[in-house]
């Protein structure tokens, strides 16, 4: 029997075949020559060329960095050279002071034999080959710095003359040195020991 196509003079829509295409499904379609829309990311996802991305260095911040360690490097150099340069002088300071106190305590040891020295020549007794030895000596101290202190005709001076005797002399004028008993000596601004003299000057002044 017939399946009538029609019921009330409708006509029957066809039956839908499984397994058709997607774009064969029913529904708004798009036309071909339409091109498809191009996708923006979200407002949010787009950095703003005013305000600098997260993490991003700023121009000139590097300079800026370097330019100030450059000046601390430079300031700790400058600092060190300063403390090298002071203990380079101490050290050569205290070289100098250890150098004299050594050729001091060796003069100190050779004023009795100037002493004796002297004493002979006084006597006349300094003559021919002993002669020269004595001169090689005072040669060789004064090139270790060592002086005389005293001689006659000098002012008494209380900081390097020892008076062991004093002559008052009317209108003598200031106190001086007439006689010089022993020599005195020094090194430089040390004085080893005071020249011994004796004195002529105003009688005191009465009480």
């Amino acid at each position: 029997m017939n399946r009538p196509t029609d019921v009330g003079g409708l006509p029957r829509p066809p039956l839908a075949l499984v397994g058709h295409r997607p774009e064969d499904r029913p529904g708004p379609r798009r036309p071909r020559d339409a091109t498809p829309e191009e996708t923006s990311p979200p407002p949010s996802a787009t950095p703003s060329r005013s305000e600098p991305a997260a993490g991003a260095v700023p121009p000139g911040s590097d300079e800026t960095r370097l330019a100030a360690e450059l000046r601390e490097r430079t300031a700790d150099l400058q600092r060190l050279k300063a403390e090298f340069d002071n203990y380079r002088r101490r050290i050569h300071r205290d070289r100098l002071a250890v150098g004299q106190i050594a050729v001091v305590n060796v003069l100190e040891r050779l004023l009795p034999v100037l002493d004796a020295v002297a004493e002979a020549a006084a006597q006349g007794e300094v003559t021919g080959g002993f002669r020269r030895v004595t001169r090689i000596l005072e040669a060789e101290l004064t090139s270790l710095g060592l002086e005389s202190v005293g001689a006659e005709g000098e002012l008494f001076d209380p900081t390097v003359h020892e008076a062991m005797t004093y002559t008052p002399v009317d209108r003598a004028g200031h106190a001086t040195c007439t006689t010089v008993l022993r020599q005195g000596y020094r090194v430089g601004d040390r004085l080893l020991r005071p020249a011994q003299v004796a004195v002529t000057g105003e009688p005191p002044a009465a009480r």
